[in-house]
């Protein structure tokens, strides 16, 4: 019997890996497309989940901080085997693009490219798609007076005062004005959720979540350690990003482009990058730690971006019919993501922007870039490769 539950079990995981992976392999287009996919595959074609419960878990994600498709992809993998089945769901959809941006990590290594046109062009593009990314989030999460008043302060604050302990702070004092400004907010009925995940070790990951959050930086400043810096700094984004992987570049090039770990240039040729391969935009994280180490770096940055969304969703997965029916945390939640809008507002000023529009053609054409994304609905890959062709055209103006 225990021998047929384990065949069971291993062809579950097997067949996670393969379907993950093809998704892996073909699934462009950003955290909104790739909920499609999984709907199309996962619900529709394979009945793995009802819709409810789909509808469920993308709204628990949506809740969560880190990249909410993958952490919708995790908890399917959970749901369907267990704690190796999120594992595996998540190696297959995101080990295609973390191999695919370490290998051109390590080719652009050997590249001069300071002064290529090619480049301003896609820090144009980088204003435009975080701009969009921005404007969308804030419609959705500041959508009153008081919310709006959060990220403005949040934004002043993180502006005025930029340190690693700033965002940290910033986002717990957001949850306390949610929690009394919001307590009293109206919540729905939804359906059950069955996990096979046990509370004392959702219980385990929720403090270890928040105790790498709080001792991180704590220890980075104590050591000089490289290796914790980095970790600390890619930790740190992957948890405090609401709302998939384009809002993570201004938090990203605010941790390692000031401080000298890599070159503006050098950023955005991997963002650019990350746009053209499939999968979470999150492996951004393993462009950007092979270019600083080498494909360890690689490695390590991108075990440290995601660990954080692993943490949270097996944490809330067991506890989540409960905290989705208490006012009182949806509340302090609307605060924090009242504030993340103020928080990224704040780093597409510093340094996206103020790197990036130079001159009246510069707003110009990152105005033409916004419109394909926004209004022309172009894919990101067509915005991507048009603002590397006009940026090379622009150096001839």
């Amino acid at each position: 019997m225990n021998e047929k539950k384990q065949n069971r079990s291993l062809r579950s995981l097997l067949e996670i890996l393969l379907v993950s992976t093809r998704l892996g392999l073909t699934s462009f287009g950003g955290p909104v497309a790739h909920l499609g996919y999984f709907h199309n595959e996962y619900i529709q074609r394979r009945k793995w989940m009802d819709e409810k419960s789909y509808a469920d878990l993308v709204a628990l994600c949506q809740f969560l901080p880190g990249p909410a498709s993958s952490q919708v992809g995790i908890g399917i993998g959970v749901m369907r085997a267990g704690l190796l089945g999120g594992i595996v769901s998540f190696i297959g959809f995101t080990l295609p693009s973390v191999i695919a941006l370490i290998m051109f990590a390590l080719i652009l290594q050997g590249l001069d490219i300071a002064d290529a046109g090619w480049i301003h062009g896609l820090k144009l593009v980088a204003v435009a798609v975080v701009a969009h990314a921005i404007l969308g989030m804030a419609k959705n999460l500041t959508p009153d007076l008081k919310r709006k008043t959060i990220a403005l302060l949040a934004l002043v604050a993180t502006l005025l005062w930029q340190t690693a302990f700033t965002q940290v702070g910033v986002i717990l004092i957001a949850a306390f004005i949610g929690y009394f400004l919001y307590k009293q907010h109206s919540h729905s009925d939804d359906a059950d959720i069955c996990v096979p995940i046990s509370k004392w070790f959702a219980t385990f990951c929720l403090v270890v979540f928040f105790g790498l959050l709080i001792l991180l930086p704590i220890l980075r400043e104590a050591t000089a350690l490289n290796w914790i810096a980095m970790f600390d700094s890619f930790y740190r984004s992957g948890s405090l990003v609401f709302g998939g992987g384009h809002v993570v570049l201004p938090l990203l090039e605010r941790e390692f482009v000031p401080t000298g770990w890599l070159s503006e240039e050098a950023f955005l040729a991997g963002y650019g990058a990350t746009q053209a391969v499939p999968g979470p935009l999150f492996t951004f994280a393993a462009y950007l730690g092979a270019v600083m180490n080498g494909w360890q770096g690689g490695l390590l940055a991108t075990i440290a971006i995601f660990l954080p969304a692993f943490l949270l969703i097996y944490g809330t997965l067991p506890f989540w019919d409960t905290l989705r029916r208490n006012p009182k945390i949806k509340g302090a939640l609307m605060g924090v993501n009242a504030a993340v809008v103020g928080i990224l507002i704040s780093a597409f000023y510093l340094p996206i922007w103020t790197s990036s529009i130079l001159a009246p053609i510069d707003f110009a054409f990152a105005a033409v870039l916004f419109s394909m994304l926004v209004y022309w609905k172009l894919p990101p890959w067509v915005v991507v490769l048009a603002g590397a062709i006009g940026g090379l055209l622009l150096t001839f103006l």
